[in-house]
């Protein structure tokens, strides 16, 4: 039987939403306010849904030091108090919240593969980036890019 375990992190960053394959005014009428030169922030909230087998001896499907230790490694250190358009995963793609959603998908998900995590699988991740808006990606494959 497979069970599930879920985690919310927080972070904060900046993002820009700007495209160079639009022109000015089309990144306004796509963008709005949030295409404003200085950019702007958010304090985002991440959840990340892991499952598995319970293990026979912990009783649980993940410990949590270990994937908060994780979480930390591949997100929070990353993205935290940061400006998303400097970070290299997005000098060809538009720091949107869809986006950072796949890229903190991705970054997990190629983490779980390693040995010491043997047996957890990635099952969803879920960005909020406002009361109102949050976005989730959900393993579809074998590979999740955003190239």
């Amino acid at each position: 039987m497979k069970a599930y375990f879920g985690r919310r992190y927080s972070l904060s960053a900046s993002h820009r939403l700007h495209s160079d394959a639009l022109t000015p005014e089309q990144n306004r009428n796509a963008y709005g306010k949030c295409n404003n030169p200085h950019g702007h922030g958010h304090n985002y909230t991440v959840e990340v849904l892991v499952g598995g087998p319970v293990a026979q001896d912990t009783g649980m499907v993940v410990n949590l030091v270990d994937l908060d230790a994780l979480v930390r490694a591949q997100v929070i250190d990353r993205f935290d108090h940061t400006n998303l358009n400097l970070d290299p995963l997005f000098t060809s793609a538009v720091p949107t919240t869809e986006n950072l959603c796949r890229v903190v998908f991705r970054l997990l998900k190629e983490s779980l593969h390693k040995p010491s995590q043997a047996g957890w699988n990635l099952e969803y991740v879920r960005v909020e980036e406002t009361e109102n808006n949050f976005f989730q990606c959900f393993d579809a494959g074998p590979q999740v890019s955003i190239a």
